[in-house]
């Protein structure tokens, strides 16, 4: 693997993480643009700027004379790219391939004149750059192959996609974050498992397996994730490739003008507000999957985050910026613990905080999450709740502070319940597992405990 900065700075020495980041994205750009690989695969913790160096990549080929594609996974990511690079260059020519629903895009690419939008790939041939889904580039045919392709969030594309698309372009960049939830498939997959042409497996996972010369890099900073988040997630889910944040100790901060009034949210609030975690233990029980009396808790702490005043500083504002609604975000496992938060939340006059589920907060960043624990009041410990990229993704959301509601008895839970899984030949063992990964954040936020008696 290319490294070109260790997220661990020489002894005697001082990290610089502008230097770091920008030495990586050149040394990323170089094999891109001058390499003569195939494929260029390029590893992102959370934060790190995947957005960033996507349009980036994509400015320079298009400066370079070399149009490209470039494949994303969702619709709201394809319409993310289009506006960051309109932002970048208002003159570029950029075509928006989407499909024949009814609302198809965001109406704001609409008042982009560089912006040309169609349900056919030949009516846009010729622009610096297409963008589209995998989902839509895939019935794309007849079409002369582009020279370069960028494929962005690349470890939620399956495998099985890639090859559906392979046939459009010549080289690619491929730009993911590894300890994220793995590709949503419907039907069991295990009649693949171990199998070289595993349709169910990341696109990256097989791309590296049939071509490991392929060049490797990392980002190795997290602009999201604070100081005192940045070790914690580096340590329990990217042990492999470390990573560090962006900012120190006290370079963010987050106070309230109301102060605390002795509950259990409210010290939970504080201890989040010092130290970036804050654990609200409520008594061990095994519960129903929504647990009434956790989703109360999750939802009194929003009501509290709210009432309480909050102010975050940080590198980006010379002045605080007011804890409103929109900069916080409620995370759960399940759709139906997210309905039942978002309905309490509703109850306490709560109704713009973002409330969702791990795979539909991918991607996106907050200054406050309140995250419903997977393994809350189970009885016992499947692969679901244990899957490491669920509990990566809750836990890496945030800018400030994480306060995750959980009932006690989680640690106790993991010991009393190991792996129950076949072991398949031929399959690459994720690391870390899940039990790792449970305990590390546990042990962590055990440091940061409130215990709650409702």
């Amino acid at each position: 693997m290319t490294e070109p900065e260790t997220a661990t700075a020489n002894v005697g020495s001082v990290f610089d993480p502008g230097a770091a980041a920008g030495r990586a994205t050149d040394a990323i750009l170089r094999d891109t643009l001058h390499g003569t690989h195939r494929g260029v695969v390029v590893d992102s913790p959370p934060g790190a700027g995947k957005s960033t160096l996507v349009v980036r990549a994509a400015l320079e080929l298009a400066s370079a004379g070399r149009p490209l594609m470039i494949i994303a996974q969702t619709n709201a990511q394809v319409d993310d790219l289009v506006l960051r690079l309109a932002e970048k260059d208002a003159e570029l020519p950029v075509g928006r391939l989407h499909s024949s629903d009814t609302d198809p895009y965001d109406k704001a690419l609409d008042d982009l004149p560089n912006v040309r939008k169609s349900t056919k790939a030949a009516d846009l041939t010729g622009l610096d750059v297409v963008i589209s889904t995998a989902a839509k580039w895939a019935h794309v045919k007849g079409v002369e192959p582009w020279g370069h392709a960028i494929v962005d969030e690349a470890y939620q594309m399956r495998s099985d996609a890639l090859l559906a698309v392979a046939g459009l372009f010549e080289r690619a960049l491929f730009v993911g974050d590894p300890g994220q939830l793995d590709p949503f498939a419907i039907v069991g997959s295990e009649q693949w498992a171990g199998l070289s042409y595993d349709p169910s497996a990341s696109a990256v996972t097989t791309l590296l397996a049939h071509n490991p010369q392929l060049p490797q890099h990392r980002l190795p900073v997290s602009w999201r994730l604070p100081a005192s988040a940045a070790p914690l997630v580096s340590d329990a889910f990217y042990p492999y490739t470390p990573f560090r944040s962006g900012t120190d100790h006290g370079d963010r901060g987050l106070t309230f003008a109301v102060p605390s009034d002795g509950s259990g949210p409210d010290r939970v609030i504080d201890e989040a507000a010092e130290s970036g975690w804050g654990l609200l233990e409520l008594p061990a029980r095994h519960t129903p999957r929504t647990d009434p009396e956790a989703v109360r808790a999750v939802a009194q702490v929003v009501r509290r985050l709210l009432d309480r005043g909050g102010a975050a500083t940080s590198e980006r504002s010379d002045e605080p910026v007011p804890l409103t609604a929109d900069r916080i975000a409620v995370g759960t496992a399940h759709r139906d613990q997210a309905a039942a938060v978002r309905s309490a939340l509703a109850a306490l006059g709560v109704t713009d905080v973002v409330v969702d589920t791990a795979n539909r907060l991918q991607g996106r960043e907050y200054d406050v999450t309140v995250v419903l624990h997977p393994l809350s009041g189970r009885p016992d410990a499947t692969a679901f709740h244990l899957e490491t990229g669920r509990l990566c993704v809750l836990a890496s959301r945030h800018r400030h502070a994480c306060v995750v509601v959980c009932r006690e008895g989680v640690s106790a839970l993991l010991d009393d319940h190991p792996s129950t899984e076949p072991v398949q030949l031929g399959v690459t063992v994720k690391f870390p597992d899940g039990w790792e990964a449970n305990h590390a954040v546990l042990s962590h936020l055990a440091e940061h405990r409130v215990p709650f008696r409702p």
